[in-house]
Formats: C-alpha cells, sequence, structure tokens
C-alpha cells in the first residue's frame, strides 16, 4: 500500500509537473508571437504615415523648378487617416480578448486593404494629372510631363501589406494572446488575496490580544487561569 502511495504521489507529481511545463511552453510562445504582431503591425503603420507626408511624383522639363509636387497624403488623402488607425488598433487588441480582439484584428485588416488601394489609386495618371492642374493652374494648360518616385509609393504598398497581415493574424490567432485586460485580471485578483491575508492576519491578532487580555484579568481578580472554569 505505501508503495502504491508513493507511486501516485510520484506520477501524480510528474503529471502536474509536465503540464505546468506545456503551459509556460505554450505561454511563452504566444507571448512571443504577440510582440511579433505588436512590431508588424506598429512598422506597418509607420510605413504608411511616413510615405503620406514624402513627395510622390516629380515634375519634368523647363518649369520643373517652379512646379509643386504633391506628396502621397495630397494623391490619396486616406493614407495618414488608415495609418492613424491602424496604430490605435494596436492599442485595442491589446486591451480586447476574445471576440472582441478577433473583430478589431479584421478592422486592422481592413485599414490596410484600404491603404493599399489608396496607394494604387493614388498613383493613378488621372489622379496625378489633375492634382498637377489644379496646384499649378498657370502652367499646366497643356499639361505638366511627370513621372513617379519610385521609392515612397513602394514604402506605402509594403506599410499597407503589413497592416493586412498584421491584421489577419490577430483575427486569425488573437485569441491565444495575452493583453492589458488578463494582466489586469492578474494585478485585481493578487490584490484581493493580499487583502484577504492581510484582513485574517488582523482577526488572529485581536483573538491573540483578547485572550491575552482575558488572562491578566483573571490574576487580577486572584483565579488561576490554568484552573477549568469548573473547579474555580
Amino acid at each position: 500500500m505505501a508503495s502504491d502511495a508513493a507511486s501516485g504521489t510520484a506520477s501524480g507529481t510528474a503529471s502536474g509537473t509536465a503540464s505546468g511545463e506545456v503551459s509556460g511552453k505554450g505561454s511563452g510562445n504566444g507571448r512571443r508571437e504577440l510582440w511579433a504582431w505588436l512590431a508588424l503591425t506598429v512598422l506597418g503603420s509607420c510605413l504608411v504615415l511616413l510615405a503620406a507626408g514624402q513627395v510622390w511624383v516629380r515634375v519634368l522639363g523647363a518649369q520643373a523648378a517652379d512646379a509643386v509636387a504633391p506628396t502621397g497624403g495630397d494623391l490619396s488623402p486616406v493614407l495618414s487617416p488608415l495609418g492613424l488607425a491602424g496604430l490605435a488598433g494596436v492599442v485595442a487588441v491589446l486591451a480586447t480578448k476574445g471576440a472582441g480582439r478577433r473583430v478589431v484584428g479584421a478592422l486592422v485588416a481592413l485599414c490596410g486593404a484600404g491603404a493599399a488601394a489608396g496607394t494604387w489609386a493614388g498613383l493613378a495618371s488621372a489622379t496625378v494629372t489633375g492634382w498637377l492642374r489644379e496646384h499649378n493652374a498657370v502652367r499646366a494648360v497643356a499639361g505638366l510631363p511627370w513621372e513617379p518616385v519610385p521609392g515612397w509609393p513602394v514604402v506605402a504598398g509594403l506599410g499597407a501589406f503589413l497592416l493586412l497581415a498584421g491584421g489577419v493574424l490577430a483575427a486569425v490567432r488573437g485569441g491565444r494572446w495575452a493583453g492589458m485586460s488578463s494582466r489586469y485580471d492578474r494585478a485585481a485578483d493578487a490584490t484581493g488575496e493580499r487583502a484577504g491575508e492581510g484582513a485574517g492576519a488582523v482577526a488572529a491578532t485581536a483573538r491573540r490580544h483578547h485572550e491575552d487580555r482575558e488572562l491578566w484579568d483573571a490574576l487580577d481578580r486572584g483565579d488561576d487561569p490554568t484552573e477549568s472554569p469548573d473547579r474555580r
């Protein structure tokens, strides 16, 4: 019987240790995945915002020095708002969990898709020509020759892709990640446990003080506190 009990105890301990190791490993993987997603999505939003403030079109010819060239935000006004919305979505994903986190992830993915569409539309010939004609009215009677600046539209497209990928990842796997809400829940539980322990310690101290007071009162009356009440 002793050997059976010992083997049962050892088996329970081993299984508990194994399950704890698996749980800790899963939690560590979830944290690493969360940090990777965070870097991916924040980088995508920042790339969209950065590219939106840069010049996307170069005016050619003799009038190039006096012509006004458009930025990405001029040609596609949706880029900056969508980049900011992506950053707000990152905070929202960290603050939510479950179905709410999946909904926010889907919205972040829509921001990425919108930024990609805005980048494509901003480089359309009609968009650029119309903007140049409107903002260079004196010189644009016969049209201004232009060419795209290759770097910044590519940066905007890359940022849009990262936003889209981050949103899809949060919608599919976000339920496995820890967030600020779960951290606050754990902190609240720990605070409640400490408060309960403190209340128990106060109650125990009060009981000891009461018992000590009864002992001294008995001595003041001349009673032997070691005798039972029936023999007094």
